[in-house]
């Protein structure tokens, strides 16, 4: 699973990528900081199923602590998107090819009004944010039109003569930017073009697919960022209003805990409402005041958004459940005894079989049954995984 970070320049889109992996990116108060994506790996958060059947477990490419099992991802920084983006300004479609892979998208927005379009500093509450949402969808939104338009004209002899339905042509021209023919087919019937050729498609009639299309293929979540800012208050309100859903976060706010943490100066997991300092480390007066801020921050929002950011889109828009494979459904082992080695995170509605394979392509191929560890009962390769199972793969590999 990949999670692109968009955002027009400036807004903290390296810092929120910083708070996510803990992985220090180059961070500045100018346009253009970030000119490469940077990659990374951040973690989603849910309740283990360790405590449930009592066991100490020991995890191979997650982490549990304290009951609480963090699972990686794949997240991607993205440089400042401009105006006119899609025409070549700025660093122009290196940005927006950049995001083709992205299976959800996080919009960093600056909540404090602190930047104009370009970026640029200037004084906080002067910035709209809301025009910041509106360009970035319609940079992206011309982005997926341009690949789109010039994808038809080179093939629109094809188009004519091919007995293939609209949707799987259009699956084909799409195939680049992680996009379902399922989602093709919803696009079309919910703007009803469904019956229209593509190549009589006007203008309007493509932007308005593709519209519809962003939305399911690539879908998105506005984090308002340096929303601990006295001129954030209105603007949040403000940006409730979207279609997209909006979480507040403070991404220097997750630095800081996680640096702290790090260094032994105080115990704080990632998506916390609260955190704890080491009374044996003797803090300097700047470092208190600092603490004291992202204390009243913790008890205004709750947490600094950043983790309930990540868990939203892959557990949201993404309905993402957790699924704990294992070879011994007695001790909860795998051949060396490891106990509750792995988390995989699948979509809702993922089959025993569909497990089998991402555990293996040769489980998956010699697939007999699944062993749901709660029952204790067999089921079979059709049996949707629910949230949180623990199972069992049977297959014709694993009994040599």
């Amino acid at each position: 699973m990949l999670i692109g970070i968009i955002g027009k320049s400036n807004v903290g889109k390296s810092t929120f990528f910083n708070a996510a992996t803990s992985q220090g990116v180059q961070t500045a108060n100018f346009p253009f900081t970030t000119i490469e994506p940077n990659i990374g790996v951040a973690y989603v958060r849910t309740k283990c199923v360790c405590r449930e059947f009592q066991v100490r477990d020991n995890p191979l490419h997650s982490m549990c602590i304290d009951g609480s099992r963090y699972i990686p991802i794949r997240i991607l920084d993205i440089a400042g998107l401009v105006p006119d983006a899609h025409k070549g300004r700025g660093l122009g479609n290196q940005f927006l090819d950049s995001a083709r892979e992205a299976d959800a998208l996080v919009h960093v927005v600056d909540a404090a009004g602190s930047t104009d379009l370009d970026g640029r500093a200037v004084s906080p509450g002067t910035g709209d944010p809301m025009r910041d949402v509106e360009f970035v969808l319609e940079e992206f939104d011309m982005w997926l039109v341009t690949n789109l338009k010039k994808n038809l004209e080179r093939t629109s002899r094809d188009l004519q003569r091919t007995p293939d339905k609209t949707s799987k042509i259009l699956s084909r021209l799409l195939s680049g930017l992680s996009v379902k023919e399922n989602q093709i087919i919803t696009s079309m019937n919910e703007t009803r073009l469904d019956d229209k050729k593509v190549s009589s498609w006007s203008p309007s009639d493509l932007l308005l697919f593709c519209q519809t299309l962003r939305k399911l293929a690539k879908p998105m979540l506005v984090a308002a960022n340096k929303a601990d800012s006295i001129t954030a208050e209105s603007n949040l309100l403000r940006l409730k209003s979207l279609d997209s859903e909006v979480i507040p976060c403070i991404s220097e706010a997750e630095v800081m805990l996680k640096i702290g943490s790090k260094k032994g100066m105080l115990r704080y997991l990632p998506g916390d409402s609260s955190f704890d300092i080491n009374p044996k480390v003797l803090l300097r007066e700047d470092q208190k005041r600092a603490l004291l801020k992202v204390r009243a921050v913790l008890t205004k929002y709750g947490s600094t958004g950043v983790q309930q950011i990540l868990n939203r889109v892959c557990f949201g828009l993404l309905g993402m459940i957790v699924i704990y494979p294992v070879e011994d459904e007695n001790k909860l082992i795998d051949k060396k005894g490891n106990v509750l080695p792995d988390a995989y995170l699948l979509p809702k509605d993922s089959t025993a079989k569909e497990l089998a394979g991402k555990v293996h392509e040769q489980l998956g191929q010699g697939f007999l049954y699944a062993i749901d560890v709660r029952s204790k009962q067999r089921v079979g390769a059709e049996y949707k995984l629910r949230d949180r199972d623990v199972i069992k793969i049977v297959s014709t590999t694993s009994r040599r």
